[in-house]
Parts: C-alpha cells; sequence; structure tokens
C-alpha cells in the first residue's frame, strides 16, 4: 500500500522506502511510555472539511490485513484502561490539593521562610 505511495523507482524512493519502519501495534519500548497528542498532526486542525480522507487500518483492511477486530478490540479495551487510570488521576489530585489546604496554617512560618530564602 505505502509503496505506491512513494516514487519507489526512483533513487531517493527507494531510499525512502528502506527508511520505513512499520509495526503492528506498539512495539515494546514504546508501548510502557506516555502517549501524547500532538496537536500539529491532528486532523481536525490540519485538513480542509471538505477533504476526504482514510485510516491506515480501513485500508490495510481492504487489502488483506486480517486483525482490524482483534486491534479494535485491544483498542477498546485499553482506553477502558486509560479512562480508569485517568479518574484514579484526578481522584488522587483532589485529595492532594485538599491535603494541601488542610496543612497549609501548619506550615504557614515555614513556609514564609522558604519563600524569603528564595525557594
Amino acid at each position: 500500500v505505502i509503496r505506491g505511495m512513494l516514487p519507489h523507482k526512483t533513487a531517493h524512493g527507494k531510499e525512502a522506502l528502506g527508511r520505513l519502519k512499520v509495526f503492528e501495534g506498539i512495539p515494546a519500548p514504546y508501548d510502557k511510555k506516555k502517549r501524547m497528542v500532538v496537536p500539529s498532526a491532528l486532523r481536525v486542525l490540519k485538513l480542509q472539511p471538505t477533504r476526504k480522507f482514510c485510516s491506515l487500518d480501513r485500508l490495510a483492511h481492504e487489502v488483506g490485513w486480517k486483525y482490524q477486530g482483534v486491534i479494535a478490540t485491544l483498542e477498546a479495551k485499553r482506553k477502558v484502561k486509560s479512562k480508569e487510570f485517568y479518574d484514579r488521576k484526578k481522584q488522587m489530585m483532589k485529595l492532594r490539593e485538599q491535603a494541601r489546604k488542610n496543612v497549609a496554617k501548619k506550615i504557614e512560618p515555614y513556609q514564609k521562610t522558604m519563600t524569603q530564602m528564595g525557594y
């Protein structure tokens, strides 16, 4: 599929195809890292509303890839776990903020001393 998108008959096209790395899912060193959103790559920001687009999984499925359903179920599981993690994180942030408010009066003289010292 991607070969048809590159000028694979020219020298720089062959080099580009040689540099291309394709993975099914997330490769081992990156599956444990925090995922981040790159705003400059968002479709809603970069594409005109009238432009057509396709996703790579649908494109690959149309040419014979057999794992679209498997990836969809794994992605659904990942989203559920991610939501649980985020809810837990919000709850912990709320508790931490409450703890800061509870001890603010007790540590006020120490805090004043530290701000005078430049911390």
